[in-house]
Parts: C-alpha cells; structure tokens; sequence
C-alpha cells in the first residue's frame, strides 16, 4: 500500500453516503477530466507532490467512517477562467475498499501517511453487503472494523 517516500490523501466525500454514490458521480462526465479520468478539483495544490505521485492514493471518508481509496495518477493545473489556480487530483477509476475506519470531520484534504492507512479489504469482500451506518461507526469506534 505505500513506497518509501510515500504519502496519500484523505478527503470526505461530501453529499455521498456511500462508496455506490462515489463511483455513481465518477461515471458522470462532470466528474471527469479531459482525458476522461476521474478528477477532485482542489484549490490548494499538495506541496509534498512528489511524495503523493509516489505510490499515493486519495482514502474517502463517508458519514465518518473511511472505505475506500483510490491511487492518484497525477496533479494536473485546473484553469476555469477566473483567474483562480486549481489543482486537480487525477484519479484512477478503480475504487479499492478499505477496512471501514472512523475518522472525525474535517475541511478540505489532510495527508495521511502511509502507517495510519486503513487496510485493503481482501479480494472479494467488496461486494459484502455493508453493515448500516451507525453498527459500522460503533464497531469502527472500538476498533473491531
């Protein structure tokens, strides 16, 4: 999951209760860039970049609980003509499911080292049926998740 030298991204995923809302808005080409990638488009630009292109991935935290990451691909310069510099976060489509992790509200992303990283999920337990919500968070918040 993570290179020497590496970091990654966590973010919350505003507006999605679950990962199905995450993948659902990356299919629409609203969410995409020019080379139709799924992108997050940030104004601040990460200034340890060299460390997130390095083996990085951008972990999603939904309703305070991570579940999933994604591997960023690249930083690309967003220009929407307002003279506003933004830094878009070029994803790779395929959504990894992590260990569900509590993680408690914050603004914008935060860099999450490699150590702290929840654990992928084995091949398979993707398509589980989830737990609801609030058992995921108590279990989370004892560290049985």
């Amino acid at each position: 999951m993570g290179k020497s030298g590496t970091i990654h991204l966590i973010k919350l995923c505003v507006g999605a209760e679950r990962v199905e809302d995450l993948t659902d808005w990356q299919a629409s080409a609203r969410a995409k860039g020019p080379d139709g990638l799924p992108r997050h488009v940030t104004r601040m630009w990460p200034k340890r970049a060299d460390e997130v292109l390095n083996g990085g991935a951008l972990y999603w935290v939904f309703k305070g609980l991570v579940l999933c990451r994604q591997p960023i691909l690249r930083l690309d310069a967003v220009d929407r003509g307002d003279g506003i510099a933004r830094c878009g976060i070029v994803l790779d489509p395929t959504v990894i499911r992590v260990a569900p992790t509590a993680k408690r509200p914050f603004q914008g992303w935060r860099y999450l080292a490699p150590e702290d990283a929840p654990r992928d999920l084995p091949q398979g337990r993707e398509a589980e049926e989830a737990l609801p919500q609030a058992l995921q968070n108590a279990l989370a918040e004892i560290g049985v998740l």
